[in-house]
């Protein structure tokens, strides 16, 4: 998303209404938990005031993560709020201030800088996904809920359990 700074100077301190689709899909490539992500909305304003250039955005989309549980795909939806300062003034930069470098803005940067941030660490799957999606046994093993285990008499127990049995038959 490009801004011309010509373009602020002739709003004399105004505020420029930003509404537009940005598509960031290359930040899959610097975070490899994102699967996919669609074309964030990002709404807000650009100000200029003197040699600063003041931006407020919301950004609003989805993206495709992993379920730390079972890997199956899980929809996150995200909003961001952005906050940047930007100078012409090659001597007013510092950490908290970019500098602009020629005659454009491009605040896609920053967008693609705040949703990397909003990553969650892990997200989970609704419980009626996992269940559709979870393997119950597999080539030598199966997997055995708490109350089939409390059901379940320990093999090596098993004589002692006939002995109890037997004693009950006999009062």
């Amino acid at each position: 998303m490009k801004l011309s700074l010509q373009k602020l100077r002739h709003l004399n301190g105004e505020a420029l209404r930003v509404d537009e689709m940005e598509d960031i899909r290359e930040i899959k490539e610097l975070n490899n938990d994102i699967r996919s992500v669609e074309p964030v909305h990002v709404v807000g304003t650009v100000r200029m005031n003197g040699d600063k250039i003041f931006c407020q955005l919301q950004v609003t989309g989805k993206m495709i993560l992993p379920c730390a549980r079972t890997l199956i795909d899980v929809p996150y939806s995200f909003e961001v709020h952005v906050d940047e300062t930007y100078t012409t003034d090659e001597f007013k930069e510092s950490e908290e201030i970019h500098l602009v470098k020629g005659e454009l803005l491009d605040l896609t940067p920053a967008i693609r800088e705040n949703v990397l941030l909003d990553v969650p660490m892990r997200v989970f799957a609704e419980k009626e996904e996992l269940e559709a999606n979870t393997v119950d046994e597999g080539e030598g093993w199966t997997l055995i809920t708490d109350e089939q285990k409390e059901k379940k008499v320990d093999p090596r127990l098993e004589k002692l359990q006939q002995f109890f049995e037997k004693n009950k038959e006999d009062n």
